[in-house]
């Protein structure tokens, strides 16, 4: 991504690979080209297993799945994407992404390039949102894990979008204080550290609509929410996608906020993300 100063970029880019760092097995570097620029992903684990796509949240990169990476690769094939317009190393140099067909296209062109016929496919709060959005128009995906879904089966919580609304003008400042906030201040450092730094990015708007048609899945899904979350009633959300989804499956991750996810409490976020996955 493009930053203001040298000063700004050299930082973000000390940040992102002390996260990226923390992964402890092997990564491969991937840059995928697409007619919408250049996508870094991280794949690691057995060139032969089932393929795991992973999509992060806004704002945090694909280094934050390193809690994750070692327990999902023993069974999969990991790749963990940089979400193209978003802070990370993926690079927009290309076609602009301006809406929900681009996002699905840019997709698509990805995985293309990986040459991944078929994937299970999970994604974190508005990667859950992509992700969900996607398995309703590929045929690629197999299984689908929505972790703390946004805008998908409840609306946010209003006192967590009164708290977000000075992030209309980010600082490191006020991402720092709002995830802190939210979480509880459970937040790994240096994870909030690549939030904070990633403000002085130009990154493209975040795109929320249309609104998913979740009752139109085929595929087996998990909903998995944090039982600290302040971005929206869990109860309401379970209770959702439960009545909206077919073949579902709900789970809560104890003492965690939407934030924190999917590093926090990750032993017990990785054995049910597996047990669904590998059935």
């Amino acid at each position: 991504m493009a930053f203001p100063t040298s000063e700004n970029a050299e930082a973000y880019a000390a940040a992102y690979d002390a996260v990226l760092a923390r992964w402890p097995i092997e990564v491969e570097r991937l840059d995928v080209p697409s007619q919408f620029g250049t996508t870094r992903v991280h794949a690691c684990g057995p060139q032969d297993a089932t393929p795991l796509v992973l999509m992060h949240g806004a704002g945090t990169t694909s280094a934050v799945w390193f809690a994750n990476a070692e327990a999902l690769s023993r069974s999969h094939r990991v790749y963990a994407i940089d979400r193209m317009g978003d802070a990370g190393r993926s690079v927009p140099d290309g076609r602009a992404i301006t809406g929900l067909p681009d996002l699905m296209a840019w997709l698509d062109a990805v995985l293309d390039h990986l040459d991944l016929e078929a994937v299970h496919l999970c994604g974190h709060s508005h990667g859950a949102w992509i992700a969900l959005h996607y398995a309703l128009r590929s045929i690629r995906v197999r299984r689908l894990a929505l972790l703390e879904p946004t805008a998908c089966f409840a609306r946010w919580k209003p006192g967590y979008l009164l708290r977000a609304a000075p992030l209309l003008r980010p600082t490191p400042a006020r991402i720092r204080d709002f995830v802190r906030w939210e979480t509880g201040g459970g937040i790994d450092p240096e994870v909030l550290e690549l939030q904070a730094l990633g403000a002085f990015s130009q990154r493209s708007k975040v795109i929320v609509r249309p609104s998913p048609q979740p009752e139109r899945l085929t595929v087996p899904t998990l909903v998995l929410v944090a039982e600290n979350s302040k971005a929206h009633n869990i109860r309401i959300l379970i209770r959702n996608a439960r009545r909206r989804v077919p073949n579902v499956e709900t789970a809560v991750v104890s003492g965690v906020g939407h934030h924190a996810v999917p590093m926090g409490n990750a032993e017990e976020t990785n054995r049910k993300l597996l047990r669904f996955l590998v059935r």
